[in-house]
């Protein structure tokens, strides 16, 4: 499946608000609908959000029709601050613009059509680096998966989070292939139902068992002896392996905790932040009230009623079993393992070895 796309000076991505029901794809040359499409979660997944900024950068300067360098780079500052401003938990996000924005500059005064060729060239590197972390996120993460495992996932992590087929979902995907995977389940993820709209109909698609359930379910399951890991995605993993995913994941690690089953996060290098020291600084987006208090556009809650609506919460680092990246997989502890994975990625400049 080909969730996003960039061809003839357009993007085309997956409208992910409307699936499962239609799987509609839209087409743009206006970054303005890229940054509306990361709001509104129509793009979503920290990797691909990344993917889809990247993009939208090229289609701001593209579009502009600069005859100067220096208009360009205006342009492109704009652009960023824009993307910027959209989502503000993904890092991948930001790490993403910052590689724009370091093409751009290049080696000194550039003309524009050969600014123009380094950004398209730097777009296209973000998206294949993407495809390859995925594909050995899930060759590695399934050697972790013994023979007959049940799992269990939260939220979203497989090809529509990705330029590729997925992080967390990759794993499951992978160790399927090998025929170590008995069944999964999937939390529905409130209050958006990524669960249950999204991992669903990816798991199903690609031909795996998938039992659905509540989210308040798990603690049942994970219980009764009939999960062998749980394997969630990440939005931002600080330096010591604290971990920002979609809301609901931290009970969820401390219940595979309580009941002794590995838990593992699976992400690119890129969803790394190295900057920050732990969990504590890691920007928690808040969504408005009416995705809590509305479902299919009809009022659920009381009117009257407040509401606190995170999209994210932060997993510490103690609940983590592993941290699976495309650079290796990562154990406590995590402020050591990390540095490892992340200092020759600085020594090679971005890309995979």
């Amino acid at each position: 499946m080909t969730t996003l796309e960039w061809a003839d000076g357009k993007l085309r991505f997956i409208d992910q608000t409307r699936l499962p029901a239609e799987e509609v794809m839209v087409e743009t040359a206006d970054y303005q609908v890229v940054c509306e499409a990361i709001r509104s979660l129509k793009i979503r997944g920290a990797p691909l959000i990344g993917v889809a900024a990247a993009f939208a950068v090229l289609l701001a300067v593209r579009g502009s029709h600069c005859s100067t360098s220096p208009e360009l780079h205006a342009v492109l500052g704009s652009a960023v601050r824009d993307l910027s401003a959209t989502r503000p938990t993904a890092v991948n996000l930001f790490a993403a613009l910052h590689r724009m924005e370091t093409a751009a500059r290049g080696s000194g005064e550039a003309s524009v059509p050969a600014i123009l060729e380094r950004l398209s060239a730097e777009a296209l590197a973000i998206q294949h680096e993407d495809v390859e972390s995925c594909r050995i996120i899930g060759e590695l993460g399934a050697g972790l998966i013994a023979p007959r495992s049940s799992l269990l996932t939260h939220c979203n992590a497989g090809a529509l989070a990705t330029a590729g087929a997925g992080t967390a979902l990759a794993v499951v995907a992978e160790a399927a292939r090998r025929g170590n995977v008995l069944r999964v389940f999937v939390d529905e993820t409130r209050p958006l139902l990524q669960g249950a709209r999204l991992t669903a109909w990816e798991l199903v698609n690609l031909g795996v068992e998938t039992i659905l359930i509540t989210d308040s379910t798990a603690a049942s399951v994970l219980r009764r002896g009939d999960v062998q890991a749980v394997i969630v995605g990440a939005d931002r993993i600080a330096a010591n392996g604290d971990t920002a995913n979609k809301v609901g994941t931290y009970p969820l690690a401390v219940l595979a905790m309580r009941h002794a089953v590995p838990f593992y996060v699976a992400a690119p290098t890129s969803t790394i932040d190295a900057a920050l020291p732990d969990g504590e600084h890691i920007p928690i987006e808040e969504r408005g009230e009416t995705e809590v208090t509305h479902f299919g556009g009809r009022r659920i809650a009381a009117r009257g009623v407040k509401v606190y609506a995170p999209a994210f919460d932060v997993t510490p680092a103690s609940l983590v079993s592993a941290i699976i990246t495309e650079r290796g997989i990562v154990r406590p502890p995590f402020t050591q393992s990390l540095a490892g994975v992340l200092r020759p990625l600085s020594a090679t400049g971005g890309g995979l070895p």
